[in-house]
């Protein structure tokens, strides 16, 4: 069995090497000189939070560490960002069969194969908090079995959580109520697309290195987006008009280590990629919060109109949703995944730590 799955991930690796269009990172292996080499890549440049502090801190201060504890090895590492090796798409394929050992994994995109992490997608207007969101799902993921297989399904450990700033809308028409929206071709991947049901927009698929363009070339009017994401890639020269929503702040995967990389590490390795997993929650975090303002004001100062959207609107738009979290449960449920049980965790943890949601999404009737 061993034997054939293994052959099964030779096949994908070379496969999808071929659609990089580049070779392999060099090989786990420890020489005389107790040299670990490391590739460590995502499909997104470090100018974003969760790519650059995997640069910033991940990288430097692995083999500080390691050195500090007396430790005999040291990481080599490759760095590879920006889609060198493979794009947005392939971030959770490229750590499971070894194109990288360590990346960026983008779950939002993994509807189907990881359908527990994206509880917060199908829970809007819960918090804006992205502190929160990454202290309750570091915890999970040490806790609940059922987030944590579903990385050991993929050959992965997850090692920390990122987490992005509540969405906002970015338009290239100005948008005062909900009403606004009917119509329109707004880009929301995927999980975010249920945001729009009830509001008349359609929902369109895209990635923020193709959000430009897309608006550019009328494939879409507008998206619904991070502000910290929006300047690196000047979504603001097509899509002026950003109106603050608030839908609320998003786990969108994280970093995490190929399976078999990590069972090869020396046990001192492990520990330090472990302290350095929960630390790079933390400096995502602390990134979003000073990009937060910056990027705001920076897109305002290159003519952005900005708009908050009045609290009786976004109830207004919280109100025509469906229970997209009760449909999401039973929808998930019936694929043999506990859904009801993590989103009734997730909640309990948002409320005793003091969130307050618009919405108990727990609490409604499942459809």
């Amino acid at each position: 069995m061993r034997e054939a799955r293994n052959t099964r991930r030779g096949v994908c690796r070379a496969a999808l090497a071929l659609l990089a269009g580049a070779g392999l990172p060099a090989a786990l292996a420890a020489d005389e000189t107790t040299t670990i080499h490391l590739t460590v890549a995502s499909s997104h440049t470090t100018g974003l939070p969760w790519v650059g502090v995997m640069h910033t801190l991940v990288v430097p201060e692995s083999n500080k560490r390691l050195a500090a504890m007396g430790s005999p090895y040291r990481i080599r590492w490759t760095e590879t960002y920006g889609g060198a090796l493979y794009g947005y798409a392939h971030t959770l394929e490229a750590v499971e069969i070894g194109l990288t050992d360590i990346g960026w994994v983008g779950t939002l995109w993994e509807l189907s194969k990881m359908p527990l992490q994206n509880v917060t997608y199908y829970t809007p207007f819960v918090t804006d908090d992205y502190n929160l969101i990454l202290e309750i799902f570091n915890e999970l993921h040490e806790t609940e079995p059922a987030l944590i297989d579903a990385w050991t399904a993929q050959n992965q450990r997850f090692l920390g959580g990122s987490a992005v700033d509540t969405y906002h809308l970015m338009t290239n028409f100005p948008v005062r109520s909900v009403d606004d929206l009917r119509g329109r071709k707004i880009l929301a991947p995927g999980p975010s697309a249920a945001w729009l049901e009830g509001t008349g927009a359609v929902a369109v698929d895209g990635g923020l290195t193709t959000y430009y363009t897309q608006i550019q070339t009328g494939v879409a009017d507008g998206v619904l987006t991070i502000l910290t994401g929006a300047p690196p890639y000047r979504i603001h020269e097509v899509a002026p008009y950003i109106t603050l929503v608030g839908i609320g702040a998003q786990l969108t995967g994280g970093m995490s280590i190929n399976l078999d990389t990590w069972s090869s590490l020396p046990e001192d390795v492990q520990k330090v990629l472990r302290e350095l997993g929960e630390e790079y929650s933390r400096a995502v975090a602390a990134e979003l919060e000073s990009r937060f303002e910056r990027g705001l004001e920076q897109m305002q100062a290159e003519g952005a109109i900005v708009y908050e959207l009045p609290l009786e609107e976004r109830l207004k738009w919280l109100e025509r949703l469906p229970n997209i979290a009760g449909e999401w449960a039973e929808a998930t449920e019936k694929r043999g995944y506990p859904a009801k049980q993590v989103l009734r965790i997730y909640m309990d943890a948002v409320r005793k730590r003091g969130g307050k949601p618009l919405r108990d999404w727990d609490k409604l009737s499942y459809p």
